[in-house]
């Protein structure tokens, strides 16, 4: 009834989905599972929340899952409900790299449907390799490669703040190494009996533990460690900063480079429905309920809730009036 009310005259030519977690504080939950936790709460069983919603970013579907249910896993029942429920036609999916790989590629072909995604770091380099795209053609404007035997395009950009942003990391655990291993020496120059093999051990799982193990190495002088760096693994490790490469089958005369690109950008509505969900006014969680149908229907009242919020947001858009004073 819902998506009828927003799609009278039919079925949008987007959907927009992704997936969240929301962890449990009891046991027995029948849903509650260990899984991937993005909540910072590994302690802590959960469930998995996939949110369906249209171009506009606007709630259609909530479906709860198992909390062990990987992000491919929960597609499968999406593309039914479009196509089952909402009488979707050549419709496109918008979902991050993690949610459409090649299995629900080809799942989403059989029902005529169509897709825009990003590809992993390590596909982007298996690209470079094959010469399918080139470095030369990551700009701060987007550019498009069609790859003709896949029947795909490519539209390739480089984010300079994100960068900027990752250079910086760099830098500052590498600043965070060298003060362990400064600490390291000062203990090896106090405490004779100090193992220099000990330290050293110590200062490669701190490496380890901060990901720079790649380009990093320590070695000892006597009774001091020093720390050296692969300049080669490192500009090998900066060479795709800012990079992304997103993939879709849609033709260049459905949606330009730039169209696709602005609708992969639009996941970021469904990223704000769950921070308001799970963090600002609404209270996905704590889950105070057992059963699997209470489950999904606590998740179904807080997508309804959301809903109102975002009425409420465009209804008093122009009275200076937010919707926790209303």
């Amino acid at each position: 009834r819902l998506f009828r009310h927003f799609h009278p005259g039919g079925c949008p030519g987007l959907f927009l989905y992704d997936v969240t977690s929301s962890y449990l504080e009891g046991e027995h939950n029948a849903l509650g599972a260990w899984g991937y936790n993005r909540d910072g709460k590994p302690s802590k069983k959960q469930i998995v929340i996939g949110l369906l919603c249209d171009g506009q970013g606007r709630a259609l579907s909530i479906e709860v899952f198992a909390g062990n249910t990987s992000d491919t896993k929960t597609m499968g029942s999406q593309i039914q409900k479009a196509a089952q429920r909402f009488g979707a036609k050549e419709v496109t999916f918008v979902g991050d790299r993690g949610m459409i790989k090649g299995p629900q590629i080809k799942e989403l072909g059989q029902e005529g449907f169509h897709y825009i995604t990003a590809i992993s770091k390590a596909q982007i380099e298996s690209l470079l390799e094959k010469k399918v795209i080139q470095m030369e053609l990551f700009e701060d404007a987007v550019s498009e490669v069609a790859s003709i035997p896949e029947k795909v395009r490519y539209i390739l950009r480089r984010n300079p703040q994100r960068a900027l942003e990752m250079d910086q990391s760099r830098q500052s655990k590498q600043a965070a190494l060298q003060k362990c291993l400064d600490e390291k020496n000062r203990d090896l120059e106090k405490k004779p009996k100090a193992r220099v093999a000990t330290a050293l051990k110590n200062l490669q799982a701190r490496a380890a533990q901060l990901k720079v193990n790649g380009w990093t190495a320590f070695k000892a002088q006597e009774r001091k460690l020093v720390l050296e760096l692969d300049e080669r693994a490192l500009a090998q490790a900066k060479k795709l900063d800012g990079c992304y490469v997103l993939k879709t089958d849609l033709l260049a005369g459905w949606a330009t480079m730039q169209v696709v690109h602005e609708r992969y950008k639009d996941l970021s509505l469904v990223e704000q429905n769950f921070r308001t969900s799970k963090t600002v006014e609404l209270e996905m969680r704590p889950v105070h309920v057992r059963l699997e149908s209470s489950t999904r229907g606590h998740a179904l009242v807080v997508m309804l809730a959301h809903r109102l919020i975002q009425a409420l947001q465009k209804a008093w858009s122009g009275v200076n009036l937010t919707v926790e004073e209303g």
